[in-house]
């Protein structure tokens, strides 16, 4: 990305990818490995805590632990999945989306502001390392190692004069590109939210602090206010990725486990 420079010789450098690049606290240990581990802290404490005397009316913070296990059991893992087979992946897609979430939302929490699932790796782990073999052991548990092959590469109706390149396409989509879409679409989601936020606030900074042009300072508030309200824009879309992230695991499990292609 290119630099901006002012007429009185300012120079804005706007984030680019190297923001992303978080230099070690100590050791080996980074910024984003920190946030991924106090994620599991928190999620674990407040569940535990909610739900740790459980009332016929519920108070708020049982109200909001119930209605999170809710919608992860009967929005996503049984419409997915289906209602014979869900009960048993509920806990994975509860899971999923909870922890997708608060790693999403550390990027409009003041301090923090990082969403780890800007870093590649850790969207890509959970979808090569838990979602893709979990899915495909639920396929092969099902119907078999054969059957299961068959059923998604070789499904009825297919004509045979378009199978062999039928099959191959689905052999690809299923075994190596469903992991990784599913890994990219929060990944490109956050990083590029990320980035925006970023672009606005430090730009408004800029233009505040660094250039002696009264005519230019105005500018800053415009570039702040359009970065309080890409920050709502953006607590949706982290909602939102979470969500699709975990539908879209529940998703694979369902097929996999679906009589029919």
């Amino acid at each position: 990305m290119g630099a901006l420079v002012l007429a009185e010789g300012a120079v804005f450098a706007p984030p680019g990818a190297e923001s992303f690049e978080l230099p070690a606290l100590f050791g080996n240990v980074t910024k984003p490995m920190l946030l991924v581990v106090l994620s599991v802290v928190i999620i674990a404490t407040y569940f535990l805590l909610a739900t740790r005397k459980l009332q016929v009316v519920p108070g708020k913070g049982q109200f909001v632990a119930e209605s999170i296990y809710d919608f992860s059991r009967n929005n996503i893992a049984r419409e997915q999945i289906g209602s014979k087979d869900f009960k048993r992946y509920v806990p994975l897609v509860f899971s999923l989306f909870t922890f997708v979430l608060v790693n999403n939302l550390y990027g409009i929490i003041p301090l923090l502001q990082f969403p780890t699932m800007a870093r590649f790796g850790f969207p890509v782990a959970l979808a090569v390392l838990v979602v893709y073999p979990v899915y495909h052991y639920a396929g092969f548990k099902k119907h078999g190692f054969a059957g299961y092959f068959k059923k998604e590469l070789a499904p009825p109706g297919v004509p045979k004069a378009v199978l062999p390149l039928f099959s191959l396409i689905e052999f690809a989509e299923k075994f190596f590109l469903n992991p990784l879409t599913l890994a990219i679409r929060v990944f490109a989601a956050m990083f590029a939210g990320h980035l925006i936020l970023a672009v606005f606030t430090l730009g408004g900074t800029f233009l505040l602090t660094e250039t002696s042009s009264w005519a230019l300072k105005p500018v800053s508030l415009v570039a702040w206010i359009f970065a309080i309200g890409m920050t709502f824009l953006e607590a949706f879309i982290q909602v939102l990725q979470a969500y699709i992230f975990a539908l879209l695991s529940a998703g694979y499990i369902g097929a996999a486990l679906a009589s029919e292609h």
